[in-house]
């Protein structure tokens, strides 16, 4: 309901819908059709993360992001990791 209310208000609404539920797996996925059909843009945990971050090039923050990302991104933080061992090689080499 806060979503939808804030939608009504004009607002730019997003919901983060692995990141929320409903009592039921179906009262889940009716409230995030309920909220889409409305106009409320449904986006992921990590989505939100890495628009948080926008590149690469902000250092302040990419060793916490990097952190949370190996952590609790299953395949995304696989590939994070191994992206960041062949970078590190290559920069050994180089």
């Amino acid at each position: 309901m806060p979503a939808l209310q804030a939608q009504g208000e004009n607002f730019d609404v997003y919901v983060v819908t692995d990141a929320s539920g409903g009592v039921s797996a179906e009262a889940h996925a009716m409230s995030v059709q309920r909220m889409v059909q409305a106009g409320i843009k449904p986006i992921t945990w990590l989505a939100v993360l890495c628009e948080w971050q926008r590149d690469w090039a902000r250092q302040e923050t990419i060793g916490e992001l990097a952190k949370i990302l190996t952590e609790h991104g299953g395949g995304s933080g696989v590939a994070f990791g191994w992206e960041a061992q062949l970078l590190a090689a290559s920069s050994k080499t180089a």
